[in-house]
């Protein structure tokens, strides 16, 4: 084995319930490395990055650290054989000081009893190099999210690591926090110590990252130096598309009358919300189908949940049906006529042990009730208008919906929405996760609904979809809108131009 290799993995499978996550995946980092590990949604990252750190049991493939077979059966185990990481969701104990947290698992002992002037003197000189100097006395929760995160980075280092892995370590850190994290991984680098770096941003890994290898759909597609691939590269091989338009419909949308389309329903200028959201401009019309494009991370799902009342408003204006808007909870945006068909339906959206009939009236549920008791008759002639009308294939509507497919779920909460008869419509991947056939059909829903004058927000990663769907295109990029393309002008690649470089122009098409 080449002795520059720190680790090897080879041929890495890993099902879930008989669906591949990995297949043959492959990863190689060497000795004093900067590495950067990316896809989309679903490519496999974290499920590689469990399998190595002991989190996941893999079905096959082999594993050598440090020139050695390496075999483990918990994060613990894998930290104490050299690998730390640090995840994105901050992982310690809030009501414990900066020095507990840092030294937690390796307490230093004198005599006997808990050395707290050396585990002190440590755990300050360790954020030392992250430039912040504060009481390491006082408890974890008293400090910004920033600090946490400096806290997380220290309490790896301090295992004497020989790889670190940092999954998304700059998502809550402002640019001179960044620059400060940068070096410290370049002193890790200095010192002989492997970093893997996940991150989205495509920026962050040509400043800091030596190699890149790239996942999609469970397999290693790409590993390549960092000076040798242009960003174009990184995003076409991330999505899986060359730099060629597709010629015909891969999906079911069809053209479009744009004499339906009508006047501005909401209008959104410079929304910002922490770190995710920066300055997020966009317009939609009555009637109207308008794409989110972007890579995973850009700010799209945030967005959304920033115009549906989930999340609060830090910066920017809204203005809808000519009024200014300011929800402040999602009820606020369900009255004004909105709905939100969310990402990830199976936590967010519906709920399983409840009957079709129920998960589609949860929404509508208030409006049916008088004093307080249900119309269960009008209840039932929705939700069998809705049944028919959307096709929703189940046995009745007191199936419970945890047993209908992944389109048939998708329907009942696409039906939960139109029971309200709103005026937007706001659909976060709307066919992940289902098959064909299913996958066709709503989309043609989608369209059809446009079609009578709803307006529709359409955040999807694939390519195909918003390009074929949408009547115009916001390409998102480190959560700023960074570019407008009317249907003629949103190719693929001018969208994959829009994500790589953020510097497409606006294109905004004159067509009502």
């Amino acid at each position: 084995m080449d002795t520059d290799i720190l680790l090897s993995m080879t041929g890495i499978d890993k099902r879930f319930a008989g669906i591949p996550a990995l297949s043959a995946a492959s990863f190689t980092v060497a000795r004093g490395e900067v590495h950067a590990l990316i896809g989309q949604n679903g490519a496999g990252k974290s499920t590689l990055i469990k399998v190595l750190t002991g989190y996941h049991r893999r079905d096959a493939g082999e594993v050598t650290f440090d020139g050695k077979p390496f075999e483990v059966s918990s994060p613990q185990q894998a930290q104490a054989n050299g690998i730390s990481t640090i995840y994105q969701e901050i992982n310690l104990v809030p009501y414990r000081s900066l020095t507990e947290n840092i030294c937690l698992g390796r307490e230093k002992r004198r005599f006997g009893l808990l050395d707290w002037a050396s585990m002190h003197r440590e755990a300050e000189n360790l954020l030392q190099r992250f430039n912040i100097r504060a009481d390491v006395r006082r408890p974890l929760m008293e400090f910004n999210t920033a600090t946490q995160q400096m806290v997380a980075i220290a309490r790896a280092i301090g295992f004497s690591a020989k790889l670190v892995i940092m999954d998304e370590p700059t998502s809550s850190l402002d640019e001179r926090e960044v620059g400060v994290l940068f070096n410290v991984i370049r002193q890790l680098k200095q010192d002989g110590v492997s970093v893997v770096f996940v991150s989205h941003k495509l920026d962050e890994l040509y400043a800091v990252c030596d190699r890149v290898t790239i996942m999609r759909d469970g397999r290693t597609v790409k590993t390549a130096r960092m000076d040798d691939i242009e960003k174009i590269d990184l995003v076409s091989s991330m999505l899986g598309r060359s730099m060629e338009k597709t010629e015909g419909h891969a999906t079911a949308f069809t053209a479009r009358d744009e004499k339906n389309i009508g006047k501005v329903l909401l209008s959104a200028d410079n929304l910002a919300v922490g770190q995710i959201v920066q300055d997020v401009s966009f317009t939609i019309r009555s009637g109207e189908i308008a794409g989110f494009a972007g890579l995973l991370g850009a700010g799209r799902t945030e967005t959304a949940r920033l115009v549906f009342g989930i999340d609060r408003l830090k910066a920017g204006a809204m203005t809808y049906g000519d009024k200014r808007f300011e929800p402040r909870r999602p009820s606020d945006a369900i009255a004004a006529g909105m709905g939100f068909c969310t990402e990830d339906r199976k936590s967010e959206g519906i709920v399983p042990d409840m009957s079709v009939a129920e998960n589609m009236m949860l929404a509508l549920m208030p409006k049916l009730a008088k004093s307080g008791v249900i119309d269960e008759k009008a209840q039932q002639e929705i939700v069998k208008r809705f049944i028919r009308q959307l096709g929703i294939k189940c046995s009745g509507p007191d199936q419970k919906v945890r047993e209908l497919s992944g389109g048939n779920q998708q329907k009942v909460l696409l039906g939960r929405w139109l029971a309200m008869n709103p005026r937007l419509l706001i659909l976060d991947e709307p066919t992940r996760g289902i098959d064909v056939g299913a996958k066709g059909e709503i989309q043609s829903l989608i369209k059809s609904l446009a079609d009578q004058g709803l307006a529709v927000l359409m955040i999807s990663s694939e390519l195909e979809e918003v390009i074929e769907g949408a009547d115009r295109v916001f390409v998102l990029r480190d959560g700023i809108s960074v570019a407008e393309f009317g249907r003629a002008a949103a190719t693929e690649d001018a969208l994959m131009g829009a994500m790589a470089h953020g510097n497409a122009p606006v294109v905004a098409e004159a067509r009502i």
